[in-house]
């Protein structure tokens, strides 16, 4: 299936207020001076388009190898301010159980009592609270991520991977993030320890998010 071969499947959350996060870090307005020109042009309200991204999580099993899983289902709204990146900001609600490792008993495991407790818990959330310019194409977006009922503060490294038209018109910007968190704060403490020492899971989990924003079309 070629990249652009699927028209975009989007979903919006109701926008965020506008005077941005209410606690930007410290040195975001100094590092906003170094800020390429370019990006002015990309201020503006985003969404997701998920048949061309990828939220997901690798972890760490059995000591020797790594497991890696994604989410199908989530909503998200996106506002990147090009000239003052202190002023973006983000949501991303995901539904936990659309999680995809590519083993069906893993996955009802993962969603079951020992890790998501979807049934009681169907939703992780990320929200920001302050975002700012790094240097180059490298930003950093602080936020508190929700697991299990349990919100927690955590911060995204976000490397902007540039912008272009696609052939249906839609005008596209990718973004790498990337951060890792100790599950075990969130109240994912299930393991088991291995004979020869260790644990089978790790508590550290890498989450990954592959991004092709698609700018939205103004309400009218």
């Amino acid at each position: 299936m070629g990249f652009f071969s699927r028209r975009p499947q989007t979903a919006t959350l109701e926008p965020v207020p506008a005077d941005g996060p209410a606690t930007p870090f410290p040195a975001a307005r100094a590092a906003e001076a170094s800020l390429d020109p370019a990006l002015r042009g990309l201020t503006g309200e985003w969404t997701i388009d998920r048949p061309h991204s990828r939220i997901g999580f690798s972890v760490r099993h059995a000591m020797v190898t790594t497991v890696r899983g994604a989410f199908a289902d989530y909503d998200s709204t996106l506002y990147f301010d090009g000239a003052v990146p202190s002023r973006s900001r983000a949501e991303l609600v995901i539904r936990v159980g659309s999680v995809d490792t590519g083993v069906e008993q893993r996955d009802a495991h993962i969603v079951g009592r020992d890790f998501f407790d979807a049934a009681r818990h169907p939703e992780m959330v990320f929200r920001s609270t302050a975002a700012m310019h790094e240097g180059g194409e490298t930003f950093r977006m602080a936020g508190d991520l929700t697991i299990r009922g349990v919100t927690r503060p955590v911060e995204l490294q976000l490397d902007y991977l540039g912008s272009v038209l696609d052939p249906f018109g839609f005008e596209r910007a990718g973004f790498d993030g990337t951060t890792t968190i100790d599950r075990t704060e969130w109240g994912l403490v299930y393991n088991q320890r291995l004979e020869a020492g260790g644990t089978m899971v790790s508590e550290k989990v890498r989450l990954q998010f592959d991004i092709s924003a698609i700018r939205a079309t103004p309400q009218t």
